[in-house]
């Protein structure tokens, strides 16, 4: 644990192991939408999973503390990021939150009476798919250049 720490500061290894409670959250978000529906999905179960890894998370994130950390440079650590650098993550994250949440849409709904109504030359549903395939190209876009203009400001306060 010390060495993931170290390697990653303490922003990345909270940012990374958040991910512990953040993906059963996700599934209980997706299950809920699908419960009433078809009776299957069992919401509870996936609250519960995540609640208990937010609780492990949140023991995890307070002990940060006690690990020594190298003074050297890391890509995120929040208190050694330029102001240019703190606005593209922010950028960037931003964007994957809205591919996500695209994609969590997207599993949770039934695409059949959409796929009924395009086959049928409906101009409305015609319009809706190429706004949403608009949506996740713009979202995957905006990650991409977000991303590399993070990592040139981040290589511009290593050479500095």
């Amino acid at each position: 644990m010390s060495r993931l720490v170290d390697r990653f500061g303490r922003t990345g290894f909270a940012a990374i192991t958040s991910l512990i409670w953040a993906l059963p959250m996700a599934a209980w978000a997706g299950s809920a939408d699908l419960s009433p529906v078809d009776r299957t999905a069992t919401p509870t179960i996936a609250l519960a999973i995540g609640a208990v890894m937010l609780v492990v998370w949140l023991a995890l994130v307070a002990s940060l503390g006690r690990f020594q950390v190298s003074a050297r440079p890391r890509r995120f650590d929040i208190g050694q990021m330029s102001p240019s650098e703190k606005r593209w993550t922010l950028g960037c994250a931003a964007f994957a939150t809205g591919l996500i949440a695209w994609l969590n849409a997207a599993a949770t709904v039934d695409w059949g009476p959409l796929g009924s109504a395009i086959g049928a030359g409906e101009v409305g549903p015609i319009l809706l798919a190429i706004g949403l395939a608009v949506f996740a190209l713009a979202m995957i876009a905006g990650i991409v250049l977000t991303w590399r203009q993070e990592t040139e400001a981040f290589r511009r306060r290593l050479s500095t």
